[in-house]
């Protein structure tokens, strides 16, 4: 069983069988966040998809606490003295392939944004989830679809810095996925949306499902 917890904007706390990741861990100024980061406990990997604030976030501190390894471009893990983190608190990896760490497959995607961009692509338990980090719409999605055939899509719809409802709904049938989630709206101002205008434009492909900060979705 693979659980997703949606812990605000782009953080999310994924449960595998034998491994827990945080991806974006962005909760200590995060209003909307469902988790504090004194409260993240037993993770193994801390996926960055970029140095952004609000995706980077607390990813040292937890890191620091817990022993858990930041997985990120490698640039990211340069970045290890300046935090006051050993080199081996990071795996600076690069975009185009997955790597077996642990019990899981991980890698990082193209993504269309700055801040040393990508997304991150997870397999474990036989179920594949796509975070799409910040990005714009960008034609090569279609392939991410076809390579990973992802169980799950984490898709940014807030417009503004990203993909709005609109671009969102075509990266939704491009990537295919059994089930998409948007995420990354309504933190802010700038990027306030109904996801329900989000899932009425996704009329094939995939399923959407609507989570609020705090709640889970269990891959069936």
């Amino acid at each position: 069983m693979v659980t997703l917890k949606w812990l605000g904007h782009a953080a999310w706390l994924v449960s595998f069988s034998k491994t827990k990741i945080i991806i974006d861990p962005f909760l200590t100024h995060n209003p909307k966040a469902a988790m504090k980061e004194s409260e993240i406990n037993g993770v193994q990997y801390i996926l960055v998809t970029h140095t952004h604030s609000d995706h980077l976030g607390d990813a040292y501190s937890i890191s620091k606490r817990t022993g858990a390894k930041i997985v990120g471009m490698f640039e990211l893990s340069m970045e290890a003295g300046n935090a006051g983190l050993k080199a081996d608190h990071f795996i600076g990896m690069n975009k185009g392939s997955q790597t077996k760490l642990g019990d899981l497959d991980i890698g990082l995607t193209e993504a269309v944004h700055s801040g040393n961009e990508s997304g991150v692509i997870v397999t474990g338990d036989g179920k594949t989830i796509y975070h799409a980090g910040d990005t714009a719409l960008f034609g090569d999605m279609k392939l991410i679809g076809e390579l990973y055939k992802p169980d799950v899509a984490l898709l940014p719809i807030g417009g503004f810095y990203t993909m709005g409802p609109k671009e969102a709904a075509v990266a939704a049938r491009m990537i295919g996925a059994k089930y998409t989630i948007p995420m990354h709206f309504s933190t802010f101002p700038p990027i306030e949306q109904d996801p329900e205008n989000f899932r009425k434009l996704v009329t094939a492909g995939s399923s959407v499902k609507v989570l609020k900060p705090g709640e889970e979705f269990v891959i069936p």
